[in-house]
C-alpha cells in the first residue's frame, strides 16, 4: 500500500521540491527522507523525472562537477508550476473526500436500515 502511494505522489512532490530551488535527484529523495523524518523515503524518484522533464514540466538548470561525480540540477518550469498546482487541487479533492467518508465509519448505515 505504501508504495502504491508513493508512486501516485511521486510527481507531486518533485514538483513540489523544485519550487523550494534547484536539486539534483538523488539530492531530492535525500531531503524528503529527512525533512519527513523516513516517513517518506524515496529509493528512487528517476522515473518521475524522466516523465516530468519530456512533459515540460522541469528542465536541466545547470550541470556541476561536485566531490568528483557530475551533477545534474533541475528546476520547475511555469508548465510544471501549473501542473503542480493541479496536482496539489486533485490530492486535496480526494484526500478530504476520503476522509470525510472514513470520518463516517460505523455511522453509515444505522441498524435497523434495509440493505440497499
Amino acid at each position: 500500500m505504501r508504495d502504491a502511494m508513493k508512486k501516485a505522489t511521486t510527481e507531486m512532490l518533485v514538483l513540489f521540491m523544485l519550487r523550494q530551488k534547484p536539486m539534483y535527484t538523488y539530492q531530492m529523495a535525500q531531503e524528503v527522507d529527512r525533512l519527513t523524518q523516513g516517513v517518506l523515503a524515496y529509493n528512487t524518484m528517476y522515473l518521475a523525472v524522466y516523465r516530468l522533464q519530456e512533459g515540460g514540466y522541469i528542465q536541466e538548470t545547470e550541470k556541476r562537477i561536485e566531490d568528483g561525480r557530475a551533477r545534474i540540477y533541475l528546476g520547475i518550469t511555469p508548465a510544471g508550476q501549473a501542473y503542480y498546482e493541479q496536482l496539489r487541487a486533485e490530492y486535496g479533492i480526494f484526500t478530504a473526500a476520503l476522509e470525510g467518508l472514513m470520518a463516517r465509519d460505523g455511522a453509515l448505515y444505522p441498524e435497523g436500515t434495509e440493505d440497499v
